[in-house]
């Protein structure tokens, strides 16, 4: 088994935080997963959804939305105008979900976090380089709100990451670029915190089924991936609030 890039079945690839990418927004970050380019940013609102103040619920929250820019892609990608298309809308879904998995909301008071990810490039793996860029967005977010003094302590409960594996040319990988993807017989998706506990599983036999063996060794092969991604993780953090 070669792999395209001519990486080892363990290895990620290059992956790289670059912070303050987008000046107005509270934390920011361009994140790359090798040729997969991100931009994460997020935002703070002093205020929280309508249907939270209707029910009388008195602590924040977080939305996510995710879009592909036209020219991400080598073929020009339709620009989302008025909504976005189905996979934008269940990866954005997915990115929300899995952040809100780390935050306790009570801390951060009655306010509205908006994680948004541009997608500049894209080689595989766009959702897993949104999802743990956009941890790293978030908790410089949270760092400006303590000097702000706007909250007293960080909200944030649980170090979040994500990244891919499958089963190409029968041998299980890790951290699959876009002709690994289209090509692979197995492709899972995996989000978890630096505890190693999983906060979501996306898994599907794309050409075929997969056994219960070789299921566990691309959960091993994960679980390395998001320990490597949250060492990556905290490094750039504390470089950015040096």
């Amino acid at each position: 088994m070669n792999r395209p890039d001519q990486r080892l079945a363990n290895e990620l690839r290059p992956i790289s935080f670059e912070s303050h990418i987008a000046p107005y927004a509270n934390g920011s970050v361009l994140t790359r997963f090798g040729d997969t380019q991100v931009i994460c940013g997020v935002t703070i609102e002093e205020k929280i959804p309508r249907w939270m103040k209707q029910q009388n619920i008195k602590e924040g929250w977080l939305s996510a939305e995710y879009t592909m820019l036209p020219y991400s892609t080598l073929e020009r990608k339709k620009r989302n105008q008025i909504k976005p298309d189905s996979r934008s809308l269940e990866i954005q879904r997915l990115i929300g979900r899995s952040l809100r998995a780390g935050i306790d909301f009570k801390k951060l008071g009655e306010r509205t976090i908006w994680v948004d990810c541009d997608v500049l490039q894209a080689d595989g793996g766009t959702r897993t380089a949104a999802i743990t860029g956009s941890y790293v967005a978030l908790a410089l977010a949270m760092e400006n709100l303590k000097k702000e003094r706007k909250i007293e302590s960080n909200p944030i409960k649980k170090q979040i990451a994500a990244i891919s594996a499958g089963i190409y040319q029968g041998k299980p990988i890790l951290d699959l670029n876009y002709k690994e993807d289209k090509n692979a017989e197995v492709d899972i998706n995996l989000v978890m915190t630096s505890d190693l506990e999983f906060v979501e599983i996306q898994g599907t036999g794309e050409e075929d089924t997969f056994t219960k063996e070789e299921f566990e060794s691309l959960l091993e092969l994960g679980r390395e991936g998001i320990l490597s991604l949250c060492k990556a993780q905290k490094t750039a953090i504390a470089q950015a609030i040096q």
